[in-house]
């Protein structure tokens, strides 16, 4: 028996009453009719939250654009689990840490500031899974396609000496109208005039929120078009040119891309710092796997050895040489370089964060074995030139990342069989 038809039948209960329903077959998947009620509560409860509330459209329009959503959602959950995707608990804990403190909230207290807002932490633990996997298997079978040549960092790098955008940080939303790989003119025409539309709308007053989940096929269709603040030199090189004009509240004409027409309204914006300075730390280090042969207590005894040779007079680097399991830094002396704050696992960076300059540490444990760190030196780094490079790599992979992520979704869509219901 199928997917498909197994929760058909788990629909009825023993007396044969409907429990469920579903919404759509995909594939050998379905979605449920409880799945769109559920999404679309959180819909309308965001969007009444807001300030000010985003006006939502009629409820027929809603639910279509809501159904495609989660098809799309559950195409992508099904390749993910054929080739292998699978979110550890480990991971899940940890975005779901970020989300807390991002919120303000301890982790241990999160499940009760979620059922204070009536949602339920293991539906919102299973639907987070659900979102990273499909974040995943977006980079694997998208972001490792896309490449960026060093011409192209160059030719940003000048484009934003003198841009005004790289200045600020902004906070946008958007509206995208995709069209189909290799679009016909009629094809072209018509997402040209939806756009068109869309815009002579939002001149008439209309709320880009709603206009977003009325309209956009972007993948934040659903949260009004929103994509949140980001820093002027990583806005996506798209809408760079459109935005330096625009001020807070203000929105485009519309534009297009390769494949795609778009829309982006200016939330807000702030200006940003130009220069930047990190504390870095050179470390090296010794680590020892624990196996099948080395349990914690050998391993932690061998580096205790470790340092105690050290402490005669033997070179940190000839031991780590050696003895160290870490292939990226062993052939280094345990060398790991000038790093930032955030480089390391918590449990490492707290040591290293301990120790003075030529300090080695006691052994410790951290999720990759047992280490002893030494702490060679520490400076203030103008990372600016660096910020520069990287932020260049990233606003140049989102504008290809977004463009080459609507094709794909279109052709996974286009080769999987899909049957809606409701």
């Amino acid at each position: 028996m199928s997917v498909a038809t197994a929760a058909i039948a788990d629909e009825l209960s023993e007396t044969g009453e409907f429990l469920d329903g579903v919404a759509a077959v995909v594939n050998d998947g379905v979605v449920l009719k409880s799945q769109v009620r559920y999404q679309t509560a959180l819909i309308i409860d965001r969007a009444g939250k807001a300030d000010p509330p985003t006006p939502l459209p009629p409820a027929d329009i809603l639910r279509e654009q809501l159904l495609e959503h989660l098809i799309l959602t559950e195409i992508q959950l099904q390749r993910a689990a054929r080739i292998g995707i699978q979110i550890s608990d480990q991971m899940l804990n940890d975005s779901i840490n970020r989300i807390a403190q991002t919120n303000g909230v301890a982790f241990e207290d999160l499940p009760a500031a979620l059922a204070g807002d009536g949602v339920d932490y293991a539906t919102f633990r299973r639907e987070l899974r659900k979102e990273i996997t499909v974040d995943q298997l977006q980079q694997i079978d998208v972001g490792r396609s896309i490449q960026v040549s060093p011409r192209e960092i160059e030719q940003c790098i000048a484009n934003l000496e003198d841009n005004v955008v790289v200045n600020s940080d902004y906070n946008l939303s958007h509206i995208l109208i995709s069209m189909p790989e290799s679009a016909t003119a009629d094809q072209v025409a018509d997402a040209e005039a939806k756009i068109a539309d869309v815009h002579r709308q939002l001149q008439a007053g209309a709320n880009f929120g709603e206009m977003a989940i009325r309209y956009s096929n972007a993948q934040t269709a659903l949260e009004g078009g929103l994509l949140g603040w980001m820093k002027g030199a990583q806005v996506p090189t798209i809408y760079a040119d459109v935005i330096g004009p625009l001020g807070a509240g203000d929105f485009s004409a519309p534009f297009r891309s390769s494949s795609s027409f778009h829309i982006v309204q200016v939330n807000d914006l702030r200006s940003a710092v130009q220069r930047s300075e990190i504390d870095q730390v050179q470390v090296r280090h010794i680590l020892v796997t624990p196996n099948e042969i080395i349990d914690d207590e050998t391993a932690k005894q061998r580096l205790n050895d470790a340092i105690k040779r050290i402490g005669e007079g033997e070179e940190f680097a000839e031991i780590a040489k050696l003895m160290s399991d870490d292939p990226g830094s062993s052939n280094l002396g345990g060398d790991m370089g000038w790093t930032g704050p955030g480089t390391f696992v918590p449990e490492f960076e707290e040591v290293v964060n301990n120790l003075e300059i030529g300090g080695i540490s006691e052994p410790f444990r951290s999720r990759f074995g047992w280490h002893v760190v030494e702490v060679t030196d520490r400076r203030v780094y103008d990372n600016t030139e660096d910020l520069k490079q990287s932020n260049c790599m990233l606003r140049i992979q989102n504008s290809k990342m977004e463009e080459e992520t609507q094709l794909w979704m279109r052709r996974i869509r286009d080769e999987a069989f899909v049957e809606t219901r409701i």
